[in-house]
């Protein structure tokens, strides 16, 4: 297989152009870019395809633009897979709060890969009750695969917490999108650390759908709510009166434009 460095010598050759032409080119880049990196001298280009020598960020950003070459694939001759930077970067556990800017703009054809993300509702979804989201998406439109990779997504549906569900608060606000496993349907026993270990289920019965963490004896499953909701336990009979669509795994909410607090009697 070839090297980096004689993949671009080949795309060089390709164009009919010679070092000195190279040379010119980037230094048109240079010029317009006000930043001397972008220039490639004639010694420095022979070293890339002849030697293995590794070029900068800014020649490479140079030899791409006159070759016409993907810069992301150019990237990926030397190793570097940037589809991977996302993947890599959940593998990291930073010890302070801090922004994702991964998969913010595009970087040659790494973003060419999609998913398929809901983007409208049935005008009829009532908003009010806690709703499995996936069965009134009406379209769906596309995000950058970047920003989901390292993610299993095959087994995963949407659902919605209810402006009027107040059975989990405050760890599920009214109003929250929350992403279901459904792989996960069976109720785990614990024993749990704590309330944010312990699963928490979307379930379907007749009435509609809830969230909550489980309890199953022989056939009755309790649904229990959190303690500061104020909200009292329900029961099924299992599997009869009620589905256990899957475990809740993520949960999305904006915290500028919650509802407001339910007041109880």
């Amino acid at each position: 297989m070839d090297d980096p460095g004689q993949k671009l010598k080949r795309a060089r050759e390709r164009l009919g152009l010679r070092y000195r032409d190279v040379e010119e080119f980037s230094q048109q880049i240079a010029d317009r870019r006000k930043n001397s990196e972008f220039s490639i001298l004639l010694s420095r280009l022979s070293d890339i395809e002849n030697r293995g020598v590794v070029p900068s960020i800014f020649k490479l950003y140079s030899l791409c633009a006159i070759y016409r070459l993907d810069l992301a694939e150019v990237v990926r001759w030397y190793g570097v897979e940037v589809s991977q930077l996302v993947t890599d970067a959940a593998a990291l556990s930073p010890e302070k709060s801090h922004l994702i800017g991964l998969g913010r703009e595009k970087f040659g054809s790494m973003q060419s890969g999609d998913i398929q993300v809901p983007l409208s509702l049935d005008p009829g979804l009532d908003l009010s009750k806690t709703t499995f989201l996936t069965r009134f998406i009406q379209s769906w439109g596309v995000l950058p695969l970047m920003l989901v990779a390292g993610l299993d997504l095959k087994g995963h549906r949407y659902a919605y917490v209810g402006t009027d569900d107040w059975f989990m608060y405050p760890m599920l606000l009214p109003g929250s999108l929350l992403l279901l496993d459904e792989s996960r349907k069976k109720i785990a026993a614990g024993p749990w650390a704590g309330m944010v270990d312990r699963p928490v289920y979307f379930l379907e019965h007749r009435d509609g759908w809830m969230c909550g963490w489980c309890s199953l004896v022989e056939d009755t499953l309790i649904v229990q709510p959190h303690p500061a909701s104020g909200c009292a336990p329900v029961v099924f009979q299992y599997p009869s009166e009620v589905d256990v669509i899957g475990q809740v795994t993520g949960v999305a909410n904006r915290l500028d434009a919650g509802p407001p607090r339910r007041t109880r009697s």
